[in-house]
């Protein structure tokens, strides 16, 4: 008896130790709208957070320590009678450098039309390849992008299967009978900074130069620099050439807007020790495609 309970407790120990792929600390920010129920933004935080941390997304294997850190913050900005709450959501997620104690940024995202009904003790549910309510579907795309982020810094290509996922799910949102407040973030040709530009981005051909781009960065370029900060350094510079390739064949792409959102102030720290001809090539280039950052990527020279 006592060998089975020793069986028993290493059996569940070992479970507990594989975990859900994400932690996504949730914050809801309802100070705009005034004579709402607190119980409503306390229910939603509570519901998101739960649906975020706990659904296994793939079938892959998580140690506890493994799980992707993440941060989302709801801002609401209205709630009709009918229970629509138009939002905006802004997204981070992290992953950590070999050999160091630095978390570096993968995303930086920020959602305009995060927009959804809910009533106070909502279940929010998932199932795969059923379109069930806007709330599940944007979350789900969300989990899906932030993994397939992580994924792809350490592999080649790492996370299309997980960016299919969120194809399917706009392919799904697109078809379903949702309010015009509700698709503006799904529409194909509304905007091209939604979630329908960033996937088709990512999941076009023309980009793939990009996504080994960004395999390299991470896994060339900042994991190499514990070792070796020049070789990691060179490594990243190499690479940047992709981007003003991406940006000169069509200028409103936005998967390279999401990278220099989260990258900015990241490349600035890696270049200002670099040499005067890398300062120099970086700092052409990022001003080419991104001039309305100029103050950020001053400081490369500084």
């Amino acid at each position: 008896m006592k060998h089975l309970s020793c069986i028993s407790l290493l059996l569940l120990l070992a479970t507990s130790l594989l975990a859900q792929e994400i932690r996504c600390k949730v914050d809801i920010n309802s100070a705009q709208v005034e004579g709402s129920s607190k119980e409503l933004f306390d229910n939603l935080r509570t519901s998101v957070t739960d649906y975020m941390n706990t659904l296994k997304w793939t079938n892959l294997t998580f140690m506890e320590t493994e799980r992707i850190e993440c941060n989302m913050l709801i801002v609401v900005k209205s709630v009709s009678e009918e229970g629509m709450l138009n939002c905006e959501m802004q997204l981070q997620s992290r992953r950590p450098v070999y050999g160091t104690s630095y978390a570096t940024p993968l995303l930086n995202f920020k959602d305009d039309h995060f927009n959804f009904k809910y009533q106070a003790f909502d279940r929010i549910e998932y199932q795969q390849n059923v379109f069930t309510t806007n709330l599940s579907a944007m979350l789900a795309y969300y989990c899906y992008l932030i993994i397939g982020y992580d994924m792809d810094s350490y592999a080649r290509m790492g996370g299309q299967a997980c960016f299919q996922q969120c194809e399917n799910i706009v392919n799904a949102a697109q078809s379903a009978s949702l309010e015009e407040v509700e698709i503006t973030g799904w529409k194909a040709f509304g905007s091209n900074r939604n979630r329908y530009a960033l996937i088709n981005n990512l999941m076009d051909e023309a980009f793939a130069g990009y996504r080994n781009f960004f395999y390299e960065y991470h896994r060339l370029g900042l994991d190499e620099m514990s070792t070796n900060v020049g070789n990691g350094r060179a490594k990243i510079a190499a690479g940047m050439p992709v981007l003003k390739e991406a940006y000169r064949a069509r200028p409103a792409t936005y998967v390279v807007n999401t990278f220099l959102d989260a990258k900015a102030d990241e490349l600035v720290n890696i270049f200002q020790q670099g040499s005067a001809e890398e300062k120099k090539t970086v700092y052409e280039l990022l001003m080419n495609i991104d001039p309305t950052r100029q103050n950020t990527y001053d400081k490369i020279n500084e």
